[in-house]
């Protein structure tokens, strides 16, 4: 993997009056990767993209995507990229070879060099078989796949998707980060904006959006490390008032109910079984707390939380 950015920011700002949609973001994506912006709605995830591929300008920042300045060369930059929005673009009264043709129209690609490409697509995205039905008659799946397929007719450098499989089935949510994988594998480089953070761990690395800032950027498996603390699994009778009595613990970090236990971050394992301790002298039944490794929800929730408290600390 080339590690020279095919998408990069610096300081990137966008305002909307007296709201940071998008907050001074700094990110690097490399070629060849895979890289997500997470975070729940409202995060700035689709502003920021659509600031990346040059729909809206910033207000402050620099953006460079494929070698090329965002502002001083959009069109070069289009020629390079393929965009994805949330929204269904293509044709629903187009079968899907007449969208896919419609598009490669626009895009100039013709003769035998359409031909082989259409084949090469349908068959990628196991979609050969509908190529004569309506858009607007296929599954929400299918019409990922379709705009998928228009996106890629000219062979972009770099693919920019907007929370891609929202509403997807998961058998087509799957079916549709295999298509990506093995885009990468030829060498495409992917940013996806998605609110699943299942799909964020398929990603190579990941950045963690809240209130228009990027809060840690790091490969999925490695983001918990940003907190300096470790992740315990506790267990102990009424769950939901030891929940509220950990959460205004001085040890605890963050702490979250994870089906019948609580999984907590604290800072060593001495100082959990001071937490043990405390909650077995507050009157909860057989209290115990070991060690697991955090999924990336767990730390996603805690660096949340620590943000939060940081912002109540500032404003103090």
């Amino acid at each position: 993997m080339n590690d020279a950015p095919a998408v990069e920011a610096k300081n990137l700002e966008r305002r909307f009056g007296d709201l940071a949609a998008v907050d001074g973001i700094d990110l690097a994506v490399r070629q060849g990767e895979i890289f997500g912006i997470v975070g729940p709605d409202g995060a700035g995830k689709t502003t920021t993209l659509r600031l990346l591929v040059g729909l809206i300008d910033p207000t402050e920042g620099e953006i460079t995507v494929i070698g090329h300045d965002v502002r001083k060369q959009g069109a070069a930059v289009r020629d390079h990229i393929g965009y994805m929005p949330q929204q269904f673009g293509q044709y629903v009264d187009l079968t899907v070879e007449e969208n896919m043709r419609f598009y490669a129209d626009l895009f100039g690609v013709v003769g035998a060099e359409r031909d082989a490409l259409f084949d090469e697509l349908l068959q990628m995205t196991r979609m050969a078989p509908f190529r004569k039905r309506r858009a607007g008659q296929l599954s929400g799946g299918m019409k990922q796949k379709l705009a998928l397929m228009c996106t890629l007719l000219h062979k972009p450098q770099a693919l920019f998707l907007d929370e891609p499989t929202n509403g997807v089935d998961p058998v087509s949510r799957r079916d549709f980060w295999a298509i990506l994988y093995q885009l990468v594998k030829d060498g495409l480089t992917v940013l996806v904006t998605t609110s699943y953070l299942d799909e964020a761990e398929r990603c190579n690395r990941v950045a963690l959006m809240y209130k228009g800032r990027i809060i840690e950027q790091a490969p999925p498996d490695q983001i918990d490390q940003a907190l300096d603390a470790a992740c315990f699994a506790i267990r102990c009778g009424r769950l939901r008032d030891a929940r509220r009595y950990l959460q205004s613990h001085a040890d605890v970090l963050s702490v979250e109910t994870v089906g019948p236990e609580l999984h907590a971050f604290i800072h060593s394992r001495s100082t959990a079984d001071a937490v043990v301790a405390d909650l077995e002298s507050q009157g909860y039944e057989q209290p115990e707390a070991r060690r697991i490794k955090p999924s990336l929800e767990d730390s996603f929730i805690a660096l949340v939380r620590r943000q939060e408290r940081r912002e109540a600390e500032a404003a103090a």
